[in-house]
C-alpha cells in the first residue's frame, strides 16, 4: 500500500498572528519552553497551509481559549511527545514493543486520571495536527468517509474508542443533521470528549458512554462506525474486530485505523505493515473499499522502522 499524498498541500503559507491568535500562542509557548518542538507549528503551517491553520485555530480557540490553557496543553503535548520518542528509540534498537498486558496498560494509562487529563489526552489531541501522518489521516477521513456520509444522507454514527473525541467532533461539525454516540472504557476519555463536544457547540447531538461494545453490542446496529487507533492497544485485535463487525447493520460502513511501528506506553500489539492490519480486518469479516498509509517522517537510515498511520474504509 503506497503512502497517500494530497495535491492541495501548500508550501508557502505563513501564519499571521492577528488571524491566528491561538496558533500564535501555542507556537510561542513551544518556542519558550519546549525547544525540541520550537518550529513545529511553522513547519506544519508551511506544509499544510490555510486549511490546516483554520481547522486547528478553531479547535484551539474552543478548547484552550486562554494563554494558561494553551500552556497546560503544550506542556501535556511535550511530555507525551518526549515519552513517545524515548520509547521509539528503544523500538528502533529492539524492533519490538516492551512486553505489557492489556490490564497493565489500562492501569498505567486509561484509568490514570492525572496522566490522561494532563498529558496523554491533550498530547494526543495536538499530535493530530502537529504530526503530519496524523493530520493526513484526518484529511483522508474528512474527504472520503465524512463525504460519503454526507452524500448518503447519514443520520447517525458511533465511534468506538473515542480517545480525545476529535473524530466525533469533526463529524458533528461537518454534518449538522447527524447524531453520534461515542464509546470508551476510560472515564477520562469520556470527560475530555464531553468537554470538547460542548466547547464546539454540538453537545445536543452527541452522547458519550462508558461501555465495551464488543461485550454489549449497540442497539440499533451502526450504519456508520468509526474506530481510530484502538487495535494496537489490544492483545487480540481480531476478536475485537469481530465484535465491531457484530455491532454493524447490514450494508454498514466503517472507518478503522491502526498505528504501525509506533511505540507508546499503551501499544502492545505490533503491526509492522498495513497488510498486517488488512489481514486482520479480512479475517474478522470486513471487505476493503479504500485505504491510506502515511509516514511520520523519513527514516534516519535504510531499514529503520518509522511510525505509520494506516486507515481503512471497510464494509
Amino acid at each position: 500500500m503506497a503512502q497517500t499524498t494530497f495535491p492541495s498541500e501548500m508550501k508557502s503559507f505563513q501564519l499571521d498572528g492577528a488571524s491566528y491568535p491561538g496558533l500564535t500562542r501555542m507556537a510561542e509557548a513551544l518556542r519558550a519552553r519546549h525547544r525540541f518542538a520550537a518550529d513545529i507549528v511553522d513547519r506544519c503551517a508551511a506544509l499544510f497551509g490555510a486549511r490546516w491553520a483554520d481547522e486547528f485555530e478553531e479547535l484551539l480557540n474552543a478548547l484552550f481559549p486562554t494563554q494558561e490553557a494553551v500552556d497546560a496543553a503544550v506542556k501535556g503535548y511535550a511530555g507525551f511527545a518526549m515519552h513517545s520518542m524515548r520509547l521509539q528509540a528503544a523500538f528502533e534498537r529492539d524492533l519490538e514493543y516492551r512486553s505489557k498486558t492489556y490490564e497493565e496498560a489500562a492501569a498505567e494509562v486509561y484509568f490514570n486520571e492525572q496522566h490522561m487529563m494532563e498529558e496523554y489526552l491533550p498530547g494526543l489531541l495536538l499530535s493530530h495536527f502537529l504530526w503530519p501522518h496524523h493530520y493526513r489521516q484526518i484529511r483522508f477521513f474528512d474527504e472520503l468517509f465524512v463525504e460519503a456520509m454526507r452524500v448518503a444522507g447519514a443520520s447517525s454514527f458511533i465511534e468506538v474508542g473515542i480517545g480525545t473525541g476529535l473524530y466525533s467532533g469533526l463529524l458533528l461539525r461537518r454534518l449538522p443533521h447527524v447524531r453520534g454516540t461515542g464509546f470508551d472504557i476510560s472515564p477520562s476519555s469520556k470527560r475530555f470528549t464531553e468537554t470538547q463536544i460542548a466547547a464546539l457547540g454540538v453537545a445536543d447531538r452527541y452522547e458519550a458512554r462508558l461501555q465495551d461494545v464488543t461485550q454489549v453490542p449497540t442497539d440499533p446496529p451502526a450504519e456508520w462506525l468509526v474506530c481510530v487507533e484502538v487495535l494496537e492497544h489490544l492483545e487480540d485485535p481480531v476478536a475485537f474486530l469481530r465484535g465491531l463487525r457484530a455491532t454493524m447493520a447490514p450494508g454498514g460502513k466503517a472507518f478503522i485505523t491502526a498505528a504501525l511501528n509506533a511505540a507508546h506506553a499503551d501499544h502492545i500489539y505490533l503491526y509492522r505493515t498495513a497488510e498486517d492490519v488488512l489481514a486482520h480486518l479480512t479475517e474478522a469479516g470486513f471487505t476493503l473499499e479504500q485505504s491510506f498509509v502515511g509516514a511520520a517522517y523519513k527514516p534516519s537510515r535504510p531499514g529503520v522502522p518509522v511510525p505509520l498511520a494506516a486507515a481503512f474504509i471497510v464494509y
